[in-house]
């Protein structure tokens, strides 16, 4: 059970603009402090989970506290994507590809740049599931529309759950996980975990309780 106790701290500069605005509206460095404290329940064997949030909630410092990396900024250099893809046989990649709803084959030859945000989640996803076991994706779907997002996270789950990796999806959206069906969850608004279905996580998490940062009590799923 991974526990996390995170302050995070920022030194604003001395400058006259800084200067003013803390003394005008009484802001000392302690407001800038943030600490974020809970534990991460896991089942005993899982393929999927999501940390999930409103922004400023601590999901990525959380993320990369527990588990190292949580990049999916890669570079992408070559003229068409397929080139971009990690030592491997074409076989492999072509099928990572379809794995995750990226099934455009002229699209495969353009340069990345040119492919919309869509494509270009999907491009990220098989990179990271070609080069990696423990794959944590940060901002998922955040770029993408609802159905583009709904088609990716069916892909996600169908391809992870196949190829026995693990997956971690870190987002603000809280509708994906109707659609990608993780094995937990962690809440940063409640700072909760939780396990079952993704139709009662989605109907718990909908709440007006599940959305605010009460830390109120959300029914019998809460660990």
């Amino acid at each position: 059970m991974p526990h996390f106790d995170i302050i995070k701290t920022c030194e604003p500069s001395h400058s006259f603009r800084v200067s003013k605005i803390q003394a005008d509206y009484d802001v000392k460095q302690e407001h800038a402090q943030e600490h974020f404290v809970g534990d991460i329940i896991f089942p005993d064997t899982w393929n999927i989970g999501c940390i999930v949030g409103g922004s400023g909630t601590g999901k990525t410092t959380i993320a990369r506290e527990l588990f190292g990396n949580v990049g999916n900024g890669y570079k992408y250099t070559a003229q068409s994507v397929v080139d971009d893809m990690p030592p491997c046989s074409v076989d492999k990649i072509t099928s990572t590809f379809y794995a995750v709803g990226f099934g455009s084959v002229p699209s495969w030859l353009k340069p990345y740049d040119v492919l919309s945000n869509g494509e270009k989640m999907r491009v990220d996803l098989a990179r990271a599931l070609l080069e990696q076991d423990f794959v944590v994706f940060d901002e998922f779907t955040s770029v993408v529309d609802r159905t583009v997002a709904k088609t990716a996270c069916i892909a996600i789950n169908k391809a992870v759950k196949r190829t026995g990796k693990q997956f971690v999806a870190v987002s603000c959206h809280y509708d994906i996980l109707d659609w990608l069906s993780p094995d937990w969850v962690f809440d940063t608004n409640t700072m909760k975990s939780f396990f079952g279905s993704a139709h009662e996580l989605q109907k718990h998490l909908r709440s007006e309780d599940a959305r605010g940062a009460s830390g109120q009590s959300l029914d019998v799923i809460i660990i």
